[in-house]
C-alpha cells in the first residue's frame, strides 16, 4: 500500500508520472540483475517473518524523482511491504530530510534497497540538475529541454526527472519527429543552398502535416535556405553568442529557436539571453551526478518521521 502525505514546495504542478506499468518493467529487470537466484544473503540469515520499518533519508539536498520507483521496487520484492511518502515527485528537499517511510518483512526491504535508491537517486540528480538550469535561464523565455544522450533502457525514467526539476523534453525518439542534423545535411546539400531547400520540401510533402520538422544548422548562411522549406524549429548548434542573437533575428519568428552544442550551468544564462526558445542540453540526462540518499532500519525508540 502506498501513501502520499504533505507536499511542500512543489514545482509548477507536478509533472506527469510515466505509466506504471513502463516503472515496474524497468524496476523488474534491475531487481532481477541484483538478485537473479534470490538474495542469498537474506534468506540465510533474516527470518521471513521479521517486520521492520526504515526510512528513506536525504543527505544532501536537491529534487525528489523516483518515489513510483521506490514503490515498484519494494512491491514487486514483496507485496506486504508499505510505503509512504511525505515528499513528492518535483519537491525540493533538504539534508535530513525523509524522503520515504517504509514498513513490513524485512528481508523484502533489504532486497530492494539498493535497487530502489539506485533508481531514485540518478533521477534525483537529473531532477536537481535541471532545476538550477531552469534556474540559471531565470526570467527568459528559454526552455531547459533535455535530448536523446540518455541511459540505455532508462529514457522514460530520465524523462520523467527533466519534468521533475522543471524542464521539458525534446522528442521521445527517432520515431517522433523528423529531425535533420549535420550528417543529413551533408548528404542533402551537396548541391548547393537551393538543392537544400528543394530537397526540405520534399521531405515536407512526404510527411502528414502533424508531423514536427526540426533542422540543424551549424552556419548562419544555412538559415534562409532552411527556413525557405517551412521547418517548424531550426537549431543553431554550437554558434558564438553574438551568431545566436543574429540568427534570432534572421529567424524573426518564422520557426521556433534552438541553442544546442556548449551548453553548461556556466553558460546557460548567456545563452538564454540570446532570445532563443529552446535549450537543448545533453548534460541533463549523459553527465548528471547521482543524489547521495540512503535506506536506514528505524529505531523502534525513534521520533515518527525521522531516521
Amino acid at each position: 500500500m502506498t501513501q502520499t502525505t504533505s507536499r511542500p514546495q512543489r514545482i509548477g504542478a507536478g509533472p506527469a508520472r510515466p505509466p506504471q506499468n513502463l516503472v515496474d518493467a524497468i524496476v523488474a529487470a534491475a531487481l532481477a540483475e541484483d538478485a537473479p537466484w534470490g538474495d542469498i544473503t537474506c534468506q540465510a540469515l533474516i527470518d521471513p517473518d521479521l517486520r521492520t520499518t526504515a526510512a528513506v533519508t536525504a543527505r544532501e539536498p536537491g529534487v525528489l524523482c523516483g518515489t513510483p520507483a521506490i514503490e515498484a521496487a519494494l512491491r514487486l520484492t514483496d507485496p506486504r511491504i508499505e510505503v509512504t511518502f511525505p515528499r513528492a515527485d518535483g519537491d525540493r528537499f533538504d539534508a535530513g530530510d525523509v524522503l520515504a517511510e517504509i514498513s513490513g518483512p524485512a528481508a523484502g526491504i533489504l532486497t530492494a534497497e539498493r535497487t530502489a535508491l539506485n533508481i531514485t537517486q540518478r533521477l534525483s540528480g537529473i531532477a536537481t540538475m535541471t532545476r538550477d538550469f531552469v534556474d540559471a535561464a531565470g526570467t527568459t523565455r528559454a526552455r531547459i529541454v533535455d535530448t536523446r544522450k540518455t541511459t540505455p533502457g532508462l529514457r522514460v525514467l530520465e524523462r520523467w526527472a527533466v519534468r521533475c526539476g522543471g524542464g521539458s523534453n525534446h522528442r521521445s525518439s527517432l520515431s517522433d519527429a523528423v529531425m535533420v542534423k549535420d550528417n543529413h545535411l551533408a548528404l542533402l546539400a551537396v548541391d548547393g543552398p537551393a538543392a537544400l531547400t528543394d530537397a526540405l520540401l520534399a521531405v515536407r510533402s512526404r510527411l502528414p502535416h502533424t508531423v514536427h520538422v526540426e533542422v540543424e544548422v551549424d552556419r548562419l548562411d544555412q538559415i534562409e535556405p532552411v527556413l525557405a522549406a517551412g521547418v517548424d524549429t531550426i537549431m543553431l548548434d554550437n554558434f558564438s553568442l553574438d551568431d545566436l542573437a543574429e540568427g534570432v533575428r534572421r529567424v524573426g519568428g518564422r520557426a521556433l529557436v534552438e541553442a544546442s552544442g556548449n551548453v553548461r550551468l556556466d553558460t546557460v544564462a548567456a545563452i538564454a539571453a540570446t532570445g532563443v526558445d529552446i535549450i537543448s542540453a545533453g548534460a541533463l540526462t549523459h553527465s548528471v551526478r547521482s543524489l547521495d540518499l540512503g535506506l536506514d532500519f528505524v529505531p523502534p525508540s525513534a521520533p515518527a518521521g525521522r531516521a
